[in-house]
């Protein structure tokens, strides 16, 4: 006899009402209240979530009942329980909104896209969205000691002042990854000086043969971040609108990351 499904489907199960329906629903519902910071009424509720008014009240007083909504003025705000989970959990909340942001984008470019930060004195890749279909570049050298030769690496170098790009190529010279890797410390420097900030940097094959990058600054707070994408050497001529793309998306990206 096979084993019972457990599947999330929001239909009745052996005749009786699944859970994960119930589940669905509230989760609906809580996320339609959030996008009325002013509050939303019972009828305009029904209407976007498509359900009954009287199934949309029964449910958000529910809610109501354990802290989740509020009932203010005859329109439902999201309730003090929410505040205490973001609180608690305010750093899973926070990636969890990162990488759905991460894989929107990936989607649309057909890339892989990469957020990066500079921190204590060391590059991090933070997270990758990548599919088969649009593979992240493979780490061959590591990243941390190669940001000289990466997109990644120059766009956050160039948010660093003169003192502490310095001192990161002190502590990880500029070794010769291929062909292309700039290994002369003054020059890099240079080119890191004379890139504009609204300008997106580039890597043309730096850091790997057969992959090209492009990475933009993304500021949060004190953060050191920037947004970054790779592809095969055959698609660069898609660089560049990526990259452009990134730009406009770098915004948004800070409010997902935002408290």
């Amino acid at each position: 006899m096979s084993a019972p499904s457990r599947g999330r489907g929001t239909g009745p199960t052996h005749g009786r009402p699944s859970p994960y329906g119930a589940l669905h629903r509230a989760l609906r519902l809580l996320e339609a209240v959030d996008r009325h910071p002013h509050g939303v009424g019972t009828a305009e509720l029904a209407r976007e979530l498509g359900l009954p008014p009287a199934a949309v009240r029964e449910l958000a007083e529910t809610l109501e009942c354990e802290g989740y909504l509020l009932l203010d003025e005859a329109v439902w705000v999201l309730g003090g329980a929410l505040t205490l989970l973001g609180q608690h959990n305010r750093e899973q909340l926070v990636r969890a909104r990162l990488h759905r942001k991460l894989a929107d984008l990936r989607d649309e470019l057909g890339a892989a896209v990469y957020f990066s930060r500079y921190h204590d004195g060391e590059l991090s890749v933070e997270a990758v969205s990548a599919t088969e279909e649009a593979p992240a570049v493979q780490e061959w050298a590591d990243f941390r000691a190669t940001a000289h030769a990466s997109a990644i690496g120059k766009c956050l170098l160039g948010q660093l002042d003169d003192d502490g790009r310095r001192d990161h190529l002190a502590r990880h010279p500029a070794a010769p990854l291929t062909a292309r890797t700039i290994t002369d410390a003054e020059q890099l420097l240079h080119r890191l000086d004379r890139q504009p900030a609204t300008v997106p940097v580039l890597d043309l094959q730096e850091y790997a043969l057969g992959t090209v990058c492009a990475a933009v600054p993304v500021t949060a707070g004190s953060t050191v971040g920037c947004l970054a994408t790779s592809m095969p050497v055959q698609s660069a001529y898609r660089l560049r609108a990526a990259a452009e793309l990134l730009a406009e998306r770098a915004a948004p990206l800070m409010v997902a990351m935002a408290v």
